[in-house]
């Protein structure tokens, strides 16, 4: 039975893993969509968000059924219960990926954002794919180094966010009211996405430390 337990611990953790995958590869298509203006791939990450939904319940499904059957405890207890929380990061992750993707479909042929706009989101962008596929590698191996990283880069994201509403709120602003309430909403697309993401490194520097002490975790 420990042997069944210790098998069924090592799906939890791959399962996170290939979720992160999913993730990754729904932000890195939905920052393309957005940047160049594919509403092919814009639709391609709108279709996938249900599959990580989908993989995000079996997910739980599976943590409950551990919680309930094999009632575990210490790190055991810590790694099926941070997974719960985990996912349901991931999948709110995926929600983001797929807003971003909605708001190339509906401008589509048009750009999302003005000009002067572009390289700023083109950056978020690209911030966000690095932080998704350190994730991965961080729920892979538990490095809490990729934790800081990520975190870091997540400064650099939130520093991006406040550039763009200083920008449409700014005497120069040009654009329309939809040009605003895109960049605005864009924008809160890539921090949010971001910031799940640092909860997620948080969590998991719980388990490779079982420390939750704000003074000394690197998150």
């Amino acid at each position: 039975m420990r042997e069944v337990f210790q098998q069924e611990l090592r799906e939890v953790r791959e399962r996170l893993v290939q979720l992160a995958e999913l993730v990754a590869d729904s932000i890195e298509k939905a920052t393309r969509a957005f940047n160049e203006s594919d509403v092919s791939l814009a639709e391609e990450v709108i279709a996938d968000d249900d599959r990580i939904d989908q993989q995000t319940v079996a997910l739980d499904e599976l943590a409950i059924t551990i919680l309930a059957r094999q009632q575990p405890v210490a790190r055991d207890l810590r790694i099926v219960v941070s997974a719960l929380r985990i996912s349901a990061s991931l999948e709110r992750m995926g929600d983001m990926s797929t807003h971003i993707a909605q708001l190339a479909r509906y401008r589509f042929p048009d750009k999302v954002v003005p000009k002067t706009l572009r390289p700023t989101f083109a950056e978020m962008g690209r911030l966000d794919v690095a932080i998704a596929r350190k994730l991965v590698e961080l729920l892979r191996t538990e490095d809490v180094k990729l934790a800081e990283e990520i975190r870091n880069e997540d400064d650099e994201i939130d520093a991006l966010h406040l550039q763009v509403f200083d920008k449409v709120l700014g005497e120069t602003w040009k654009g329309q009211a939809v040009d605003t309430v895109d960049a605005t909403l864009a924008s809160r697309y890539h921090e949010r996405f971001a910031d799940h993401a640092v909860s997620i490194a948080k969590k998991v520097q719980y388990l490779a430390t079982g420390d939750w002490d704000p003074e000394k975790a690197a998150l």
